[in-house]
């Protein structure tokens, strides 16, 4: 697991993007800061996230519409959603929304840190499966591509 996994914090509170940011520095993670969901969306145009701690309510924009228009990265970016204003609605329309889990403020540190690395493990595993796939597909096109050889 990629200790510099790079984080995209989006809270409109200034605290708790300052308190996560700690955190997951202090774990070794880089990590980026937006205020609002603009902010995420151009942050995701520029740079690869392996992570998105997405707020539920931003000033610009609702939560669940960010979690459709980030950029998908790395190979794809893990979504967290994080609320504090937790309701079953809000988390069974946040992981129909193809999001990855679900945090409740104010956060429990030693929670959070290990969403954080289950979701990075998660990532990683796609990424190796997905990189056997292309290797079996290139060895199959190979075979394949040398019995088509007169």
């Amino acid at each position: 697991m990629d200790k510099h996994a790079r984080i995209l914090v989006v809270d409109d509170d200034e605290n708790i993007r300052n308190t996560m940011k700690t955190i997951l520095e202090d774990e070794g993670y880089i990590v980026d800061l937006a205020a609002n969901g603009n902010d995420a969306i151009e942050k995701t145009k520029k740079s690869a996230y392996n992570i998105a701690l997405l707020d539920i309510r931003l000033p610009d924009m609702e939560g669940m519409e960010l979690l459709k228009l980030i950029k998908d990265t790395v190979p794809r970016t893990r979504k967290i959603m994080v609320t504090g204003y937790p309701s079953m609605q809000n988390a069974i329309a946040a992981l129909n929304k193809n999001a990855d889990a679900y945090l409740v403020k104010p956060i429990d540190i030693e929670n959070f840190l290990s969403i954080v690395k289950e979701q990075l493990q998660l990532q990683e595993n796609e990424k190796e499966f997905s990189e056997q796939k292309v290797a079996e597909f290139i060895e199959a096109r190979v075979k394949e591509m040398s019995i088509d050889q007169p």
